[in-house]
């Protein structure tokens, strides 16, 4: 498409980087491309970096109006993408470097793991309950848990069930061991990984999360910003001189949401700054608005970790 609108040409291509280099070569050098954050859209990003076209990444939520089209194809998103592009209008997604998308690849594979592992722990639990059996202690997978697994009387097809889970979730405990020791070993000279996990609550797991999630901090002016790209924020609806203001957006990384949370719900409650946030905020609005607000709070902290590799305010609250 022409900076003046008019269609140059419309070209379907597999998904294949030679074929998108030679199109995208056709238009000479320094063009601008624009693509939707879709399925797979990696190599396509790379294919395009090697030829030095300058890349937009089309944020997903920006271009949803795209769906409530009655007619909706390839060729009619490409133009409107290309459209947006021209006129300084597309929405455009933050690109990640590779470094940092295989670092996103191995901690996204790790939770992952852990989900599915969690899973069939819950089928253990259902199994027993289904013979009678009383977990008596809080960790069914630790020491005391694992002697009544071996111990308990079980009809034969229950125990059978129950076995091949233990035996699959032993597998699940050596791939997710193996995950956490790689991304040890690549953050390992990291100084916000480090100074992350200065937060209470924040270990080597949830600072990789957060350091691999957020990525360069300095993308975001302030901590409010990536609270709000965290989904961490509430929703705001304004008509004229009406607002309103409602539960928590929940757009952006859920598994920075998740990191958060898991954080502030273990600390006791007379914690500096995060502890004392929840029980406050929680006394006055409930439990759950507590802990989001110690969510918040944390990743207040975790901005000025990453940004300055210390944070200040636990030095000054201890």
């Amino acid at each position: 498409m022409t900076p003046e609108g008019a269609p140059l040409s419309t070209v379907r291509i597999v998904n294949d980087p030679q074929s998108l280099a030679a199109e995208v070569a056709a238009a000479g050098a320094g063009a601008e491309v624009v693509l939707e954050a879709t399925y797979g859209w990696y190599w396509a990003v790379d294919a395009l970096a090697d030829l030095d076209a300058r890349v937009h990444l089309a944020h997903p939520l920006g271009v949803k109006a795209f769906a409530y089209r009655r007619v909706k194809n390839d060729v009619r998103d490409a133009a409107d993408l290309a459209d947006l592009l021209r006129m300084g209008r597309l929405p455009e997604a933050w690109i990640a470097p590779p470094a940092l998308r295989e670092l996103r690849e191995m901690v996204r594979h790790r939770a992952g793991l852990v989900s599915v592992r969690s899973g069939l722990k819950a089928q253990v639990h259902a199994v027993l309950a289904k013979q009678g059996v009383t977990v008596v202690m809080t960790d069914l997978f630790g020491v005391g848990g694992q002697q009544l697994l071996d111990e308990v009387w079980l009809d034969p097809p229950y125990r059978a069930h129950v076995n091949s889970l233990r035996r699959v979730i032993d597998l699940l405990d050596e791939e997710i061991d193996t995950v956490r020791r790689q991304i040890a070993t690549r953050l390992a000279g990291d100084p916000g990984y480090r100074a992350v996990q200065q937060i209470p609550g924040i270990g080597p797991t949830l600072a990789a999360v957060f350091v691999a999630e957020i990525g360069d901090v300095h993308r975001f002016p302030t901590p409010g910003h990536l609270a709000s790209w965290a989904g961490l924020t509430p929703r705001h609806r304004e008509s004229d001189t009406t607002v309103h203001r409602g539960h928590i957006t929940k757009q952006g990384s859920a598994l920075i949401r998740w990191a958060a949370i898991e954080a502030v719900q273990i600390l006791p409650p007379s914690t500096p700054i995060l502890g004392t946030t929840r029980t406050k905020v929680g006394d006055r609005r409930g439990r759950n608005i507590g802990t989001v607000a110690a969510a918040r709070k944390l990743l207040t902290l975790v901005y000025y970790a990453l940004r300055d590799g210390e944070v200040r305010a636990l030095h000054r609250a201890a």
